[in-house]
């Protein structure tokens, strides 16, 4: 048994979550079982999701199937589309906001006041989005093992680490770790207001500090830093966020660090084959059996490449 490891799951949206479970699977596959392995989790945006599948006690190949299976509409849930803003408009704000910032801070703050602004659209949906989350968890509870999952207090922009211990339900910490600007609401928990913990860092591997070894799955990791087009829905939706290195929210800054205090750390991003079965718009759950599949693909490989010092 491996001691003192965290895995590290990025946002990446339907499809990233997806791939991050193919990796998991097709690295246990392949003899490293991180949901054994870990002794913490951290999860971030679909990570999050991820992470509290990772820690539900499923085993992998049980994982790996129930995504490979068709979604199962929850009872009661109304299947017509809640609010939004059109997908253009939200990346155009971002965009902006990216360019507008002239610090991490000021970007996360910027984008919580954009979250709640569009809060006054977006509130009718908010019911609908969290029975979404809580429909892909496997366990409604928190983990015993320790697991982190963020978010973005879009009242002061600051981090939030979830975990068993502050008070907070699991499918409101998740369903506030996914909470994109313009795209769905703000989540209320103890009278705050939480964004996506994306717009702070699409990894946040920075929590892993302290960790002797650190696996971090990144499913934007390999991609471009040029921001979308207009009017795409990009395969990064934070790739139009303006995180220059010196702020050190990005992944290769916060690699850097981890490695600067000692640890050992390995990177997974999408290969060429995930890249192309996590298709262009990697929030479409379309994409998610093609990108589970290529992902426990690479898994598979990558197990003969990730080792422990």
């Amino acid at each position: 048994m491996v001691h003192n490891v965290a895995l590290v799951l990025g946002g990446g949206g339907a499809a990233g979550n997806a791939w991050e479970i193919g990796i998991v699977a097709g690295l246990a596959e392949g003899g490293l079982d991180l949901t054994e392995a870990a002794d913490l989790v951290v999860g971030t945006s679909a990570g999050a999701t991820a992470a509290a599948q990772v820690r539900s006690g499923i085993s992998t190949a049980e994982l790996l199937a129930s995504v490979l299976s068709p979604p199962v509409q929850p009872a009661g849930q109304n299947r017509e589309r809640p609010p939004s803003l059109p997908m253009a408009t939200v990346f155009e704000r971002m965009r902006a906001i990216g360019a507008a910032a002239t610090s991490a801070a000021d970007l996360q703050s910027a984008m919580g006041a954009f979250g709640l602004e569009s809060d006054s659209m977006l509130e009718p949906g908010a019911g609908q989005r969290r029975a979404e989350v809580a429909s892909r968890l496997p366990r409604p509870e928190w983990p015993e093992r320790p697991m982190i999952v963020t978010a973005v207090d879009a009242h002061t922009g600051e981090l939030a680490a979830f975990d068993r211990d502050s008070g907070v339900d699991l499918v409101d910490a998740v369903t506030a770790s996914t909470a994109l600007p313009g795209l769905v609401p703000t989540v209320s928990i103890n009278g705050r207001r939480y964004i996506d913990g994306g717009v702070r860092s699409k990894e946040n591997a920075d929590l892993a500090s302290g960790y002797a070894n650190v696996v971090v799955l990144s499913p934007l990791g390999g991609r471009s830093r040029t921001p979308p087009e207009r009017g795409a829905d990009p395969a990064g939706q934070f790739e139009g966020l303006r995180r220059p290195p010196e702020w050190g929210v990005d992944l290769a800054s916060e690699v850097e660090a981890l490695r600067k205090q000692g640890s050992h750390v390995e990177v997974i991003t999408p290969d060429a084959d995930s890249r192309a079965a996590m298709g262009t718009n990697q929030m479409d759950p379309a994409n998610r059996i093609p990108a589970a599949r290529a992902g426990f693909a690479q898994g598979k490989q990558e197990a003969t490449r990730v080792t422990f010092l």
